[in-house]
């Protein structure tokens, strides 16, 4: 089994954790994957104020070391990152083989930080030449 097939999931999410907003374009001309992290909606409240304090930790599987992280925002459970990350010297064939891995965090000063969702999206399923959009169950 591939590490591709290992994340092909055609089943529903068993409850509820909020949704992601994020879009991906392909440069081929630098060999560039551009994933833009958007926003995300409905997250649970991880905090004892009710509310979270949400971050993204991104990663191209199987690669593990290089990851990538948004801002933390603030007592939030819909927040808005807008922010662009840049994969550079990744040809088109060699994104097949890869898994886009998306864990959105609760901040916690103090203690280790919760989980509060993860995407996982084989981007051997995405036609990166058409700038997609999702929005994702976590």
């Amino acid at each position: 089994i591939s590490l591709v097939d290992m994340y092909i999931d055609n089943s529903e999410p068993s409850e509820n954790v909020g949704q992601i907003h994020f879009s991906l374009e392909y440069d081929f001309q630098n060999t560039t994957l551009i994933l833009r992290i958007l926003t995300a909606k409905e997250l649970p409240a991880k905090d004892m104020s009710g509310t979270s304090d949400p971050y993204v930790r991104v990663t191209l599987l199987p690669d593990k070391k290089h990851r990538l992280e948004t801002k933390i925002k603030r007592r939030t459970l819909n927040p808005r990152w807008n922010e662009t990350f840049y994969f550079e010297g990744f040809p088109i064939q060699k994104l097949q083989s890869r898994v886009l891995h998306l864990h959105v965090f609760d901040y916690d000063r103090f203690s280790r930080d919760d989980s509060i969702g993860e995407v996982f999206l084989p981007l051997c399923q995405v036609d990166l030449s058409e700038k997609p959009s999702f929005w994702k169950a976590l």
